[in-house]
């Protein structure tokens, strides 16, 4: 026991230093971003002080700017610079000077950059919240669910594992090569690309530049034409953070413009991120194979949300709510289809009907609607289209949520979340991404049934299964072919940054988030040395030096029944062989034949 005593007291006392030492805020500096010109202070100048009504039929991309406004109000917001190729190639030829400095950097730089950013982002969340919603219509809680949480936990999780995945990674080396040391190194690409989305304004600029700067990479990023205003703000933050930890200029750099924009970032850049819809997808995956540049792919889902009918009703409905009208519906990352037991059937959709009939959509900066604006312009459009097709083929809408005060002429941006019933996979609204706050809820008899059901999409995104029993939410799910499932919760796999995130099928491929998209920023880089080296290292036997023996296939056969054999005796009876070759190769008979 006596000897036990100072290693507890040890180990006491340094828990007791770690816990002081976490009590000492650590020194990280604050940045100043200007915001005077995106704030809505009812100063607006003349150039912003208008209704914005876009040109219906047609979109923006012959236009040499990106003109922006809010879709909750039709404001307008402003504009920016719609790239050529050749300008495009200069912010990159930029971009790849700054990253030859910033991959010699530390990372303790590293991680102090992302401190430097988390600090202000949470000191900042009103602003950035207020912006993104301005942006993209979804209200101020669904911003800080989808825009701060997840980032702030990005960056958490990077300064606390992100290091240690990026160090050199040791393997076995094998039997034949014992005396060698194998390892793979994880070094910087260069240049990654990044098309993104308009749905997650922030979160979408920060998630892959966070884990391209960390693991030593440049980054350009170009934004969505229907969120440009948002990330050329955002991208002021990452300056100002860069420039506080003495980072290159042009490290990140964030770009504007249309179809002819991406495509020159597609044919300049080492690796490209894209997220998007699948057609946009493809067309990229066809520019990036003219210069055989890596590609991870997200391109949306149809994600099924299953409940069995051993379930809490009530509780799990209020969740598929909130899976269904995801970030306020117009920017919906979640559930797309929602599968019920006939068991509880009546009571789920009585449920679910009651919560969708109290949710109301109007301005989000106004704080006490649940929704906001339709982001795309025409979307509500489609999504009616969707809806009158399920109707004409059988379906029954059985609730919808109300409308707020709207602004004059902007009605035809908001569309009431929807309960649909009696769905069935003949209607589009089951086989689209529809990307909006429509709920269609389907019945089915057995887990097999629904397994079928789930499968029966081009989509293979995510899933959400809820069960009394996790074993059989376990089974059902594992069944499901997609890259994201969640036992008895929903989106809880975005929250947990450790996790690869990403599809299969029309979903995409290739992963962000997580150790995979870290690592995927990466070239993966496979090195081999001697462990002992100069003591020992490679010799080539005299059977198989050149010229090679009459017996050097006899002693090649020998060694690798030696090293791989199944069977103990077999593999000595063939080492006593390998031994009876090499003797005879070192006996003078041998050497005046070799002569």
């Amino acid at each position: 026991m006596a000897f036990w005593w100072p290693l507890i007291v040890l180990a006491f006392a340094y828990a007791i230093c770690r816990f002081l030492l976490m009590l000492i805020p650590p020194n990280v500096p604050s940045i100043d971003v200007d915001a005077s010109d995106v704030l809505d202070d009812g100063n607006q100048t003349q150039d912003n002080s208008f209704i914005y009504i876009p040109p219906r039929g047609r979109t923006q991309q012959s236009d040499k700017k990106v003109q922006c406004y809010e879709p909750a109000t039709m404001k307008y917001l402003g504009y920016f610079p719609a790239l050529s190729s050749e300008e495009v190639q200069e912010r990159v030829a930029q971009a790849r000077k700054a990253q030859k400095i910033w991959a010699k950097s530390s990372f303790k730089q590293r991680r102090q950059f992302l401190r430097i950013l988390l600090k202000y982002i949470i000191e900042h969340q009103e602003l950035i919240c207020e912006i993104s919603s301005r942006d993209t219509g979804k209200t101020m809680v669904d911003a800080s669910l989808g825009e701060i949480m997840t980032t702030c936990e990005k960056i958490t999780w990077l300064l606390s594992e992100g290091e240690k995945w990026l160090k050199p990674e040791y393997r076995s080396a094998g039997r034949s090569m014992i005396y060698k040391r194998a390892k793979v190194e994880f070094h910087p690409l260069g240049v990654i690309g990044a098309i993104v989305s308009w749905n997650y304004p922030f979160h979408n600029i920060l998630n892959p530049m966070l884990a391209a700067v960390f693991s030593g990479n440049s980054i350009v990023i170009k934004v969505s034409e229907n969120a440009s205003w948002s990330g050329c703000f955002y991208f002021r933050i990452i300056q100002a953070a860069l420039a506080a930890v003495g980072a290159p200029e042009n490290l990140v750099d964030v770009i504007t413009g249309f179809a002819e924009t991406g495509e020159a970032l597609v044919s300049s850049v080492d690796k490209i991120i894209f997220v998007g819809s699948p057609g946009v997808g493809r067309m990229i995956m066809r520019n990036a194979s003219e210069t055989l540049t890596p590609l991870t792919l997200e391109l949306g889902g149809k994600d099924a949300f299953i409940v069995c009918d051993d379930v809490d009703v009530p509780h799990v409905a209020q969740i598929a709510v909130r899976a269904a009208l995801q970030s306020s519906g117009q920017n919906c990352a979640g559930a797309e289809r929602f599968y019920v037991h006939r068991d509880i059937y009546s009571s789920f959709v009585s449920q679910v009907t009651k919560i969708v009939k109290s949710v109301s959509a109007g301005p989000p900066l106004a704080g006490k609607y649940d929704m906001g604006a339709i982001c795309l312009q025409e979307h509500s459009e489609k999504l009616q289209n969707l809806v009158n097709d399920a109707l004409d083929k059988g379906a029954e809408i059985v609730a919808r949520g109300s409308f707020g005060h709207l602004s004059e002429g902007a009605v035809d941006q908001y569309f009431p979340p929807t309960v649909i019933v009696n769905v069935n996979h003949t209607m589009k609204l089951m086989q689209e991404e529809a990307f909006g706050p429509i709920m269609p809820i389907m019945k089915f008899s057995s887990d097999e049934e629904v397994v079928k059901l789930a499968n029966d999409s081009r989509y293979g995104l995510g899933c959400a299964v809820f069960s009394g029993s996790q074993r059989r939410a376990r089974e059902i799910a594992s069944q499901l072919h997609c890259g994201v499932a969640a036992i008895n919760d929903f989106a809880s796999n975005y929250m947990c940054q450790s996790l690869p995130f990403g599809g299969v099928k029309d979903s995409g491929f290739g992963r962000f988030a997580g150790v995979e998209g870290l690592r995927a920023c990466c070239l993966v880089k496979s090195v081999v040395e001697d462990r002992w080296w100069p003591y020992i290292k490679t010799i080539i036997p005299k059977p198989i030096r050149y010229p090679i023996s009459e017996n050097g296939f006899e002693f090649q056969e020998s060694l690798v029944e030696v090293l791989y054999g199944l069977n103990i005796w077999d593999r000595l009876r063939a080492l006593v062989n390998v031994l009876k070759v090499l003797s005879e190769q070192n006996t003078p008979s041998s050497r005046r034949k070799d002569d």
